[in-house]
């Protein structure tokens, strides 16, 4: 049982709900859309549009069931109270340790490609200087509060929205031939489904991991002056995250070959690289390294106040549980354990050589999406729901299934799907020996 009870939660939190969207648009537009999306194309080409709406549909069945349950039942555990509550102790550990590996790889796969893109200015300086650097601003921004991590998020929200636009804006102006060298008009293709089935199967899963960071968000709803306003805040952040994310990418594909796309480089740099923008790299380079940051900030500041509940619901050791006063109440261990585990996952990055931020982003989408699947089962046991909100419930759960079987089919991404299953299995272990540990003590007592 979460230590914030209802009634406790009613009288925190000031914020509003639009303040909450631009949150969430801060802390889900990061490198995965940015830099991951580039393999998502390479999948399926122009069908890539297609997965982005799908992704954003089942994004919203998930966050809508969350903010529903997040309404009824403010809880400081969020997700992870829920899981507990619908399925039992177990499965709220195994979400709560899901998440918290998860993003502990997410956060390391960010600060790998956030140390490639500096290099693009700097490319003699060693990749650990720039890894360090970034790691230490991030703890930072942590170490400033709620307060001070909310106020920076809004402000990469607008900056990373802008650069979004600046490129439609862009890109429009290039292909009437306004600006440029662009001849006009689209890039044609052979066909929607450059690579069939299989690929548009396979590319699912970069889709759906543009749109990882609704669980902060969830986490994020206690500090809501009114927590009625959760699904409105989250029906606001994913509708302007569908519209800019289907036309960016729409008009990036349609603006070059596909052989152009790589994982070292933005989709749409690529798309404007010929069109003697001299400025547009550098720029976009910049608003890419502000996306990743803001994203990977966002990871360590969820995993760590997530360990705290974790530690209160006795899913973890209580040291995790202590905050430092002096410094506004901030979870100084688990603060500590995010950093270790941050620092293992950097050092994993550069240990392993070829694919490595390929496969990282696959398993740390992947072990997002087992979380969704959870939050939807769960909120189909806790809240009532109509028969149509039933049905797109179970839709959203065939999708979330789809995007996890469609690792399979590509050799490219098919190594991230190991490793997640490799996270779960170990967490599965350790939440079984937990949970009958428990029962034997009951049982003495």
């Amino acid at each position: 049982m979460s230590s914030c009870s209802a009634k406790d939660a009613k009288k925190e939190g000031n914020m509003k709900w639009w303040q909450l969207s631009l949150v969430g648009i801060g802390c889900t537009i990061g490198t995965g859309y940015f830099l991951g999306s580039s393999i998502g194309i390479r999948l399926t080409g122009p069908a890539i549009i297609l997965s982005f709406l799908i992704a954003a549909f089942s994004t919203y069945m998930v966050y809508n069931r969350l903010a529903k349950m997040t309404a009824k039942d403010p809880q400081e555990g969020s997700f992870c109270y829920y899981a507990r509550k619908a399925h039992g102790h177990g499965v709220g550990f195994g979400c709560g340790w899901n998440y918290w590996c998860s993003n502990i790889l997410i956060m390391g796969s960010q600060l790998t490609a956030l140390s490639i893109l500096t290099r693009f200015w700097f490319p003699d300086v060693p990749l650990w200087v720039f890894t360090s650097i970034y790691a230490v601003l991030s703890i930072i921004v942590v170490l400033t509060g709620t307060s001070g991590f909310n106020k920076l998020e809004n402000l990469f929200a607008v900056i990373k929205v802008a650069a979004i636009v600046m490129f439609i804006i862009l890109a429009i102006a290039v292909i009437f031939g306004w600006i440029g060298k662009h001849t006009g008009g689209f890039q044609e293709h052979d066909a929607f489904f450059t690579s069939g089935l299989k690929g548009f199967w396979a590319s699912l899963i970069y889709a759906f991991y543009a749109f990882g960071g609704i669980e902060v968000i969830g986490l994020m709803a206690m500090q809501l002056k009114k927590k009625e306003d959760a699904p409105k805040a989250g029906t606001m952040m994913l509708l302007v995250l569908a519209i800019i994310y289907a036309v960016s990418i729409g008009l990036a594909v349609m603006m070059t070959s596909l052989q152009n796309f790589t994982e070292d480089e933005s989709p749409f740099v690529t798309a404007l690289n010929d069109d003697g923008l001299a400025f547009f790299p550098h720029v976009f380079n910049a608003a890419v390294i502000i996306a990743g940051f803001s994203a990977m900030t966002a990871s360590l500041f969820g995993v760590t106040n997530l360990l705290v509940t974790l530690a209160k619901d006795k899913d973890a050791p209580a040291f995790f549980e202590k905050k430092i006063k002096k410094l506004k109440d901030l979870p100084l261990p688990s603060l500590g354990l995010a950093t270790v585990g941050l620092i293992a996952s950097i050092i994993a990055s550069f240990a392993v050589p070829g694919r490595i931020y390929e496969y990282i982003t696959t398993a740390a989408g992947l072990m997002i999406l087992y979380n969704w699947f959870f939050i939807i089962t769960s909120s189909l046991r806790l809240i009532s729901s109509s028969l149509f909100q039933k049905i797109l419930s179970w839709l959203g759960l065939l999708l979330i299934l789809a995007a996890v079987i469609g690792t399979l089919f590509e050799k490219t991404v098919r190594p991230g799907l190991y490793i997640s299953l490799l996270f779960v299995v170990i967490i599965a272990i350790v939440a079984f020996f937990i949970q009958k540990k428990g029962k034997q003590n009951k049982t003495a007592s």
